[in-house]
């Protein structure tokens, strides 16, 4: 008899506008190669660019919060696993689903570390360097309690593996390490790719509700694109992503060649006409979808050690890793004039993408994991007591405050 999975979305899939929706599309994929039968139920209302998932043979749902509606629906639904799109629809959800589910898998699936982001953001706007007072903000409460109080948590990275192991002290068995999850490229597709000489101009992408996004096109704009432009004279970038507000759109300045083109109904398509893919972050976490993007597409990348953290591994970079202006200016201008090292850094990104995130390098394991841990649930949990303690506690508190703000609404 086939599985069920309901999936709590904290937003309603966007493959088109994030990387966030792309990833939440290759972890149902995953779970739809065990055959279970899936469901994705959000309270966020939904938008034009959210996926249909009916397509795909997902059921929809749309839940509401602090009311006792979802307990019914839930109870119904009856699923084996639960995963939780972020740690903030776990703090909602989770008491509900453990109340009406008790014997339900608790997956989280942490997208990147929320902390760890708003961590780096803080010591940035405070021109401090990032620490440990940093990381251990609010939010990292918030966070690590929710991953305490799931049976697994899906972590992106390796690097956030490492923090939330050696920092934070979370035992590994509650943490799984699954990034992009994507199709390998064999060599009759790359040779499709269009050339060196039939691209043009440079390109950044990335949903502008998203703050990092917005800071790196600003930096961009004021910083590293006078320099370029310096050099290039009849360089242009061109600026897309989703959800640009007035303050984004206010950026263009045609004369400097710097144009914001917004959202971009095929990201595939407006990457292979550009050149040279720019990605200045100054904080964030997980991977950086912009970047997988630009080497499924051939385009070699100048980013950051935050743009790049994560990506690599032990490969070589699909291009440079550049914190100072100057040299991340100097760098996107040479891999746009050198046609040998733009093939060279090409090639690099096609390598990373089939050694490191070829889905079936990790699909398969996932699912075991799934498996096994569906088996010997009450044993899982017997080894995780904070869990329990948290589970308790926040179980109480959040109920109470949930309840009342039902009542008050009635």
């Amino acid at each position: 008899m086939p599985k069920t999975l309901l999936i709590i979305g904290f937003v309603w899939p966007e493959p088109k506008s994030s990387a966030a929706g792309s990833r939440m599309l290759q972890l149902i994929e995953t779970f739809r190669l065990a055959q279970y039968n899936i469901t994705f139920a959000s309270a966020c209302a939904k938008t034009e660019n959210a996926i249909n998932l009916e397509a795909i043979g997902v059921s929809q749902k749309s839940i509401e919060l602090n009311s006792s509606s979802f307990d019914d629906f839930v109870k119904a639904l009856s699923p084996d696993v639960v995963m939780f799109d972020r740690f903030m629809t776990e703090e909602q959800f989770g008491w509900r689903v453990t109340e009406n589910c008790p014997n339900a898998l608790k997956v989280l699936d942490t997208e990147d570390l929320h902390c760890l982001r708003r961590g780096r953001q803080q010591a940035y706007k405070d021109a401090s360097e990032f620490d440990m007072s940093y990381l251990f903000n609010d939010t990292a409460k918030r966070e690590i309690a929710s991953i305490y109080r799931c049976d697994i948590s899906l972590i992106i990275s390796e690097v956030e593996m490492e923090i939330l192991k050696s920092d934070f002290k979370v035992n590994e068995s509650l943490l799984y390490y699954v990034p992009f999850l994507l199709d390998q490229i064999s060599e009759e597709e790359t040779q499709k790719i269009p050339e060196f000489k039939d691209r043009n101009n440079f390109i950044t992408i990335g949903n502008f509700l998203h703050e990092p996004n917005y800071n790196g096109v600003l930096y961009l704009k004021e910083t590293i694109w006078p320099l370029i432009k310096k050099e290039i004279p009849n360089a242009e970038i061109h600026i897309y992503g989703a959800y640009a507000s007035q303050k984004v759109n206010q950026l263009q300045n045609i004369n400097e060649g710097f144009f914001v083109k917004g959202f971009a109904e095929d990201v595939n398509e407006v990457m292979q006409k550009a050149k040279v893919c720019l990605v200045p972050v100054r904080f964030g976490a997980g991977l950086k979808g912009k970047i997988i993007d630009a080497m499924v597409n051939g385009i070699p990348c100048v980013t950051t050690k935050i743009g790049a953290e994560g990506m690599f591994g032990g490969f070589e970079v699909n291009g440079f890793v550049e914190d100072n202006p100057e040299d991340f200016a100097k760098r996107a201008i040479e891999m746009f004039q050198n046609e040998t090292l733009w093939y060279e850094k090409q090639q690099n990104g096609f390598k990373v993408l089939n050694e490191r995130f070829n889905k079936n390098d990790f699909q398969k394991a996932f699912l075991n994991k799934i498996e096994h841990l569906t088996l010997s649930i009450d044993n899982h949990r017997l080894q995780n007591f904070t869990g329990a303690i948290l589970q308790h506690h926040s179980h109480q508190s959040t109920k109470f405050m949930s309840r009342w703000i039902e009542e008050k609404n009635k």
